[in-house]
């Protein structure tokens, strides 16, 4: 195995610790839905009764409260506050509201700051979106999947395609950004009909759009289906074709990818997914939530945070400890740096060495495998755009798990 680069001298002499470009944001999981869909391997139940909403804000509030408190000490400026689920549209908008307050109250707040809020397109959560829109959310994420009714079916969403464009309406009329989602690589799809769907897409006007390829989870409904042969999903090559196709079209839209699946004008990127691929830093709330906050002893270091993913047990013990955390474990320097390598390489401005200085003390010759630099780069699956960029290529792109890993392979010299 080729040893490790000599690590250079800018390794050694650069600080760690100032918030940069990475941002730092505040996660709110909201674990319910109205149904779940066959393809989700998200921490998502639906109710069996009616939600006690009164309790439910409270246990956000104080978590939130509670984890922010145990902070180390460091200057943070909020940029993002986003609601994920399960499906946060279903959240009483004065919950939202309360939540939004209190994380504006507990830091300084970046001048475009982000608050975005994952919805669906049902009837139920569309009437609230004016809700949504005065309790403080600034950008609505929206799950679409699909433009086709037959898909929409498949894919066990409680919408029709007809509702989906009567939803994206109103969100174009009270949000100035939304997104919305949609699945590729379906049974039976075709580059052409692919084709259609993304024209009417980028017709409807989203600024932001994720399309992603369906992939089969252990756990879901598919997997079970899909292994006693209920349908089978496009092969390999037509996968890798219409992965292709999207990008292309959506490029030429106006709509370039900033990341393996996420495209967007100039400038409307998600700032909050910004996070999480440049490395900084974000606050976990609610059931099941992940956060990575610098740790308390090394600001080159993390600690990971996991909540428990039961909505009851985690409720029970915010109201008994004052928030919902299962664990806490130390990531050291070269975990955090070994992370930013698998997720700055998602995104199409690359893998930046001042960044992982800065936030690790660490640089490329010390965390890449020289080796497999050298055999990424002459396979044309890397190139570097700029000093200190390192950049996958459309061909890495496609083959990005098994080019991270060749650029982390395991050195016993290290």
């Amino acid at each position: 195995m080729p040893g490790r680069l000599s690590p250079p001298a800018t390794a050694v002499a650069t600080a760690v610790g100032a918030q940069g470009d990475e941002g730092f944001g505040v996660y709110v999981h909201w674990p319910f839905c109205l149904s779940k869909c066959p393809y989700c391997d998200f921490n998502s139940h639906v109710a069996a009764a009616p939600l006690d909403q009164a309790a439910w804000r409270q246990g956000l509030l104080r978590d939130l409260e509670t984890q922010a408190g145990a902070l180390p000490p460091r200057q943070r400026r909020l940029t993002s506050v986003f609601f994920g689920g399960g499906t946060p549209s279903l959240m009483d908008p004065a919950t939202v509201g309360a939540v939004i307050d209190k994380a504006l109250a507990l830091w300084p707040v970046a001048d475009d700051l982000e608050i975005t809020l994952e919805a669906n397109p049902g009837t139920v959560e569309r009437g609230r979106f004016a809700d949504f829109r005065q309790a403080g959310v600034t950008r609505l994420s929206l799950g679409v999947q699909s433009l086709e009714d037959e898909a929409l079916r498949f894919l066990g969403r409680r919408h029709d395609a007809a509702g989906a464009l009567a939803a994206l309406e109103t969100a174009r009329a009270l949000f100035e950004r939304f997104s919305f989602d949609l699945i590729y690589a379906r049974p039976g799809q075709t580059l052409d009909a692919w084709e259609d769907e993304l024209a009417r897409a980028v017709a409807l006007g989203p600024s932001h759009l994720s399309v992603y390829q369906l992939t089969i989870e252990a756990g879901t409904r598919f997997f079970a289906e899909h292994a006693r042969g209920a349908f089978v999903l496009p092969d390999e090559d037509l996968g890798a074709a219409l992965f292709e196709l999207t990008r292309q079209r959506l490029t030429e839209a106006g709509l370039p990818a900033y990341e393996v699946s996420n495209h967007a004008r100039p400038g409307e990127e998600s700032r909050h997914n910004l996070i999480y691929w440049r490395g900084g830093e974000y606050l976990g709330v609610g059931p099941g939530a992940h956060g990575r906050l610098t740790s308390a002893t090394d600001e080159g270091a993390f600690q990971a945070t996991v909540a428990h993913r039961a909505p009851e047990v985690w409720l029970r013990h915010v109201s008994q400890q004052g928030h919902g955390l299962k664990s806490t474990t130390a990531i050291d320097r070269r975990q955090r740096a070994e992370e930013m390598v698998m997720m700055g390489l998602r995104l199409e401005e690359g893998l930046v060495e001042e960044r992982l200085l800065r936030l690790t003390g660490l640089g490329f010759a010390e965390v890449l495998d020289a080796g497999g630099l050298a055999m990424a780069s002459e396979e044309g699956l890397l190139h570097r755009p700029a000093p200190g960029v390192l950049r996958a290529t459309g061909a890495g792109m496609a083959v990005l798990n098994a080019l991270t890993a060749a650029l982390l392979a395991y050195d016993p010299n290290r």
